[in-house]
């Protein structure tokens, strides 16, 4: 049903843009002078529908599965719900039977209250396509109404756009606004019961909870030491390859590359960023961490079957392609004219790159190595397959490391309740990583500013 109310929606929106834009050409073939051309009061019929239908569709389904589950739960037997344990259960286990998922000899009243169910959702399906169709009609009638003459269509369908815009921009600061509370509040809940200074200068990261009262040790140790040293060392690995190779390979490119050559490398360089980063883990583990251990053994250093370098090399395998386009795309936004000026003075082509154009596209080159780190930092699945889940205060690539990504995944993976230090240390740690990444950016902007040059 939600599929047929949104083609409704589309149809009537395509339909109000060809209605208004015939009738205004209508009007102008008869020979009146139209404030607004043709196709604006196309595009407005076609907004004055699309958004506000569009809108009423989103809150329906947004709505409609709280305001059915409250339904079916009203129409239960009474004393069920009081007697239960967790009414949230008894729910599942009805969505289940809804689904067509029947797990052993349900009860009666749960058989009837998924038929129940079944009935709310066809008959909201049904609702919402009646209303979609009401409001579109009524809006298309609208919108005929006011194609005339004098009508400023075109500002009107741009005021709608700029209301579209300025919605999408408050959503964007709405969503980081709530993201950072969310982590400020929780985390406020965690260091009520774990001391700031025990987390930020702790050396053992075991994130453990009681399960018994006379449990021995089963505090747990929250020192994020550890955790943020390993970020640290798999992202200095990363990047200590990443960047070089990144930067030389979109110089190359850009300035010495001949055009063919350039045609096919480029393209192929830029496949390595759509490989899922699970291929990625599965590469390191398999294939780098056993080549690393067989060197390892061939010189007579220990090499751990999980290592830092492992990850991290692939890892800037995978940066390569983001920091090699915005070289190469911040290279090629230099104006021509400097390349030209630098070479008639007697400069070579190494010189030219070096003195001239590299440091007319520094604000381009930071933006991908700024990309590259923020990459680094959260990445989780190869970290998760080459470089393991043990904490440890060693800045060894050799050893087994972990990062803040991979704890915060390990700490919410389960059933602990949300009011326990083990799962709250997962918001801790992502505001952690939230400041940590502020401040890179921070160090970016003022790194352009104090580095770039600008030309007339």
């Amino acid at each position: 049903m939600t599929g047929l109310a949104f083609a409704l929606l589309l149809t009537a929106s395509l339909a109000g843009y060809v209605m208004n834009r015939r009738a205004a050409l209508a009007l102008r073939d008869g020979g009146v002078r139209l404030h607004s051309l043709g196709m604006f009061h196309g595009l407005y019929a076609l907004l004055i529908v699309l958004v506000p239908a569009f809108i009423v569709a989103i809150l329906w389904i947004m709505l409609e599965g709280s305001a059915i589950n409250a339904l079916t739960l009203s129409g239960l037997p009474d004393g069920v719900l009081s007697q239960a344990a967790n009414p949230q259960l008894i729910l599942t286990e009805i969505q289940s039977i809804a689904g067509g998922r029947v797990f052993g000899t349900p009860e009666p009243y749960m058989l009837d209250a998924a038929d129940r169910m079944n009935g709310l959702r066809a008959t909201s399906g049904w609702l919402l396509v009646a209303v979609i169709a009401l409001l579109s009609a009524a809006l298309l009638y609208v919108s005929r109404r006011q194609v005339a003459a004098e009508f400023r269509a075109r500002q009107a369908a741009e005021r709608i756009v700029m209301g579209l815009m300025i919605t999408c921009s408050l959503i964007a600061v709405f969503v980081t606004i709530g993201i950072v509370l969310s982590l400020v509040f929780e985390s406020i809940r965690f260091f009520q019961m774990v001391p700031i200074t025990d987390f930020l200068f702790g050396t053992r990261w075991e994130p453990q909870i009681p399960i018994r009262a006379d449990q021995i040790a089963a505090e747990g140790a929250f020192g994020v030491l550890p955790v943020f040293l390993g970020t640290l060392v798999i992202t200095f690995v990363a990047i200590s390859i990443a960047v070089p190779v990144g930067l030389l390979s979109a110089i190359y490119l850009n300035e010495f590359a001949s055009r063919s050559f350039r045609a096919v490398a480029k393209p192929i360089l830029e496949l390595l960023a759509g490989i899922p980063t699970v291929v990625y883990g599965f590469f390191a583990i398999l294939t780098v961490a056993p080549a690393l251990r067989s060197l390892g053994a061939t010189l007579g250093i220990p090499v751990a079957p999980n290592t830092a370098l492992a990850a991290g090399g692939v890892m800037a395998i995978m940066l390569i392609p983001f920091i090699s386009s915005f070289a190469d795309d911040a290279l090629s936004a230099v104006p021509r004219s400097l390349r030209d000026g630098a070479i008639a003075l007697g400069a070579t082509r190494s010189e030219t790159v070096l003195n001239v154009l590299f440091p007319a596209a520094i604000p381009g080159i930071m933006g991908g190595v700024l990309l590259a780190v923020s990459r680094a930092i959260g990445e989780t699945m190869i970290v998760v397959m080459a470089a393991g889940l043990i904490a440890s205060m060693n800045i060894n690539p050799l050893d087994s490391v972990t990062t803040i990504t991979v704890q915060i995944v390990t700490l919410l993976i389960g059933d602990t309740a949300f009011d326990s230090p083990k799962t709250l240390a997962a918001f801790a740690l992502g505001l952690l990583l939230f400041i940590v990444t502020l401040f890179i950016n921070i160090l970016a902007l003022r790194i352009v500013r104090k580095y770039r040059e600008q030309y007339d």
